[in-house]
């Protein structure tokens, strides 16, 4: 078991530096836009697999907490002159917010399943359609934020993209080495409990429904964080960026590819899926007409029927071979 856990540290410690060393050999702003957004996806899909894999209760709707720190961070930023460290913070505490909004309702009635992932679905909408027609906040034209002196404080940088890069890569490792503390903890074995038998598990004493709620919570602050990120980054969204249903689609795709309830597994998926995705958008451009999504159903079809347990497992199960040979 010891050698297990050297083994799982010295890789980690290689992958960190390996990806610490990479935007400094790849050249192109291009290119690097491609690795920021596989970070921050694989953050976001991280974030969603809290709740959506170790809990067992996916959310449709997690966009809603995406938008809701993008918005906040932006907002008090160009109304109010509040930097965006603190924007940041603010928007996970009104993701928590909502999040409780819509747990508490959600699992008095226990809904789970597909009555779970709809009542988050909607939720979503409904938050997207009054930013759509929100005037304060910039309505259907979105909103910009205000240029500042780019420095690491003011999370701006006008014609750089590597501290960007930096800074997502430093959020994901900070989030992983979270989630791997979270999952051997006590709290870790409650979850898996509630995604193999919630019944079982509420007869052996476990508050299903308070871990529940930790869940949702953790999950909806860590991508409204992820939200607020991405708005520092492009400067300028508006509702169907940062609300739209597939921003939810884009968290929940990597997970299942990589493996659903494992740490890395949303990381393998974000890294397969982002950099296809973006390369099938800029060479295809309006001829693709969401030939994207075509191969990501194709490639989830595929992983689901072949390898359940995702990608994580194919390498896994390899590296297992390779060992005892």
């Amino acid at each position: 078991m010891l050698n297990i856990k050297k083994s799982y540290v010295f890789y980690s410690i290689v992958l960190i530096a390996v990806l610490a060393v990479l935007p400094l050999v790849v050249r192109g702003t291009f290119y690097k836009h491609i690795m920021i957004m596989a970070l921050l996806f694989g953050f976001l899909s991280a974030a969603w697999n809290i709740l959506g894999g170790f809990t067992g209760y996916v959310s449709f709707g997690h966009s809603v907490f995406f938008g809701l720190g993008a918005y906040t961070v932006a907002v008090l930023g160009k109304n109010f002159a509040i930097n965006p460290w603190l924007g940041l913070f603010t928007g996970s505490l009104i993701a928590m917010g909502l999040a409780a909004l819509i747990a508490f309702p959600s699992f008095q009635a226990g809904l789970r399943g597909h009555y779970f992932a709809i009542a988050t679905w909607a939720v979503a909408e409904v938050i997207r359609v009054i930013f759509m027609n929100w005037m304060y906040v910039g309505g259907a034209t979105g909103i910009m934020i205000p240029l500042t002196t780019p420095n690491l404080l003011n999370l701006q940088y006008h014609t750089a993209k590597i501290p960007y890069y930096y800074i997502i890569l430093a959020l994901l490792v900070v989030e992983t080495l979270f989630i791997y503390v979270m999952t051997r903890s006590k709290i870790g074995y409650y979850l898996r409990a509630i995604k193999s038998n919630e019944k079982a598990a509420e007869s052996i004493g476990i508050n299903t429904t308070y871990y529940k709620h930790v869940a949702y919570y953790i999950s909806a602050a860590l991508v409204a964080i992820g939200g607020a990120f991405y708005a520092q980054y492009q400067l300028y969204f508006d509702p169907p960026m940062v609300f739209d249903v597939m921003i939810s689609m884009k968290m929940i795709l990597p997970a299942i590819l990589g493996g659903v309830g494992t740490i890395v597994g949303p990381l393998i998926g974000s890294a397969l899926m982002v950099p296809l995705e973006e390369f099938l958008r800029a060479y295809l451009a309006g001829a693709g007409g969401g030939i994207n999504f075509i191969i990501f159903g194709v490639l989830v079809v595929i992983v689901v029927v072949f390898r359940p347990k995702g990608l994580h497992d194919l390498l896994n199960t390899t590296f297992k071979k390779e060992g005892r040979k």
